[in-house]
């Protein structure tokens, strides 16, 4: 029992941005991934946005650059942990619509997904990331305009 105690002890010890790290880049090579198969063949992708996928509302040329461009900012931005909220939030909206209007039978592979971009909403993208920087940096400018307005 001592020994299930440890480990617990040691597992719930583990950092926040040990754990954030692979949640980030498993998630980033997903959309990745899919980029990298429209952009291999163009066409095709297109061919796919006006026959298979048909989100609603938008022209397919449209939906499939949109997309396209999506799954190449995005990933980028949760890799170097820059707006990992946004990016996280952006890729939670394109999950529900491929779920709403495309591919609804794939809902426990888009439940992951959904999955690891909530806690990255949620939780952020832990210390090694380039928010944390932005943080400081931008906190270190504000006490530096604070401390000028004073003289």
């Amino acid at each position: 029992m001592k020994l299930l105690a440890r480990l617990i002890n040691w597992l719930e010890s583990v950092p926040y941005s040990l754990l954030a790290m692979p949640l980030r880049f498993a998630v980033a090579t997903v959309f990745w991934n899919a980029a990298m198969t429209k952009l291999a063949n163009w066409d095709t992708a297109i061919e796919l946005f006006t026959e298979e996928y048909k989100v609603p509302l938008l022209p397919p040329e449209l939906a499939a650059y949109m997309a396209v461009s999506i799954e190449l900012a995005a990933p980028v931005l949760l890799v170097l942990g820059l707006a990992t909220r946004a990016a996280a939030l952006v890729l939670l909206g394109m999950t529900a619509v491929i779920e709403i209007f495309v591919y609804p039978q794939a809902w426990p592979t888009h439940l992951q997904w959904a999955a690891m971009l909530l806690v990255l909403l949620c939780k952020g993208p832990g210390a090694a990331a380039l928010d944390r920087l932005v943080c400081r940096w931008t906190a270190r400018q504000r006490a530096w305009t604070a401390q000028a307005g004073k003289r």
